[in-house]
């Protein structure tokens, strides 16, 4: 006798919630949910029945590391989240907490970009370098060969927190929030602008020759004036010389002639 068999399923007797999730929410919509479980990669919210969205670690907080942010959220919290993404054939949804407002960063940075110059407070001196806020909002780094166009000023035990300095950006990290500068391409730029102003880079001159000119031009004209006179004066009282030279043997013949006059008295 055949053997018969007949399938049977108990989920297939109600609604699918992926349908249910799929009706009622979509992207960029804002839900609120209990946190059922936490991981070491982020937070799982329920939304319904049988469906959690998950809260990537990166996806908690603006302002703190992932690792921070997930210390302060315990299980049974009630959390709101924005849906980032819905994949119901794969029966995932990504939520954001940090989503709910717009990034700090991008407000404090303004019209901050890679080539402008910005004024630094110091907050920490390392070895390899030194730490600056920026706006009191921005975190920036400026690396010891940065320190300075002179390697003898890479110090940065010669700088204190607290002081000020201005420094040229080099690049803006979003994903790390972190600034990169440097005082020496500040210097560079300051020296690249003086010298197109007022001098050229084949003449030899230094920064400072150039700034002091360039402040100082009348004196400078006076001195180069004064130092060309007495060569004029000079070069006309050559040719008088010159002539007495010829005159010298004249007196001397009229002495000969006249010296035998007394003998014949």
């Amino acid at each position: 006798m055949d053997k018969r068999r007949i399938s049977l399923s108990l989920r297939q007797t109600t609604e699918n919630p992926w349908d249910v999730l799929n009706d009622k929410f979509k992207v960029g919509d804002i839900v609120e949910g209990e946190v059922k479980s936490i991981t070491e990669f982020g937070v799982f919210v329920s939304m319904l029945d049988n469906v959690d969205g998950m809260v990537h670690i990166s996806d908690l907080s603006w302002e703190k590391s992932g690792d921070e942010a997930l210390k302060s959220i315990s299980k049974g919290d009630v959390v709101k989240a924005k849906i980032l993404e819905i994949d119901s054939e794969n029966e995932r949804i990504a939520l954001g907490i940090k989503q709910l407002s717009n990034d700090p960063f991008d407000g404090a940075i303004g019209d901050l970009k890679p080539g402008s110059i910005a004024t630094c407070v110091i907050t920490q001196v390392l070895d390899n370098g030194i730490e600056v806020s920026i706006n009191d909002d921005l975190k920036g780094f400026i690396r010891k060969p940065e320190l300075s166009r002179d390697r003898s000023e890479q110090r940065p035990d010669r700088f204190a927190a607290g002081e000020k300095v201005d420094a040229q950006v080099l690049s803006i990290d979003r994903k790390t929030r972190k600034i990169m500068l440097s005082i020496k391409a500040g210097e560079l730029s300051e020296e690249r602008a003086a010298m197109k102003e007022f001098g050229s880079s084949d003449s030899g001159a230094s920064l400072g020759d150039i700034l002091g000119a360039s402040l100082d031009l009348a004196k400078v004209k006076q001195a180069a004036a004064k130092k060309a006179a007495p060569k004029k004066a000079v070069a006309k009282k050559a040719p008088a010389k010159k002539a007495a030279a010829k005159k010298a043997p004249a007196k001397r013949k009229k002495a000969a002639t006249s010296a035998p006059a007394p003998a014949l008295a």
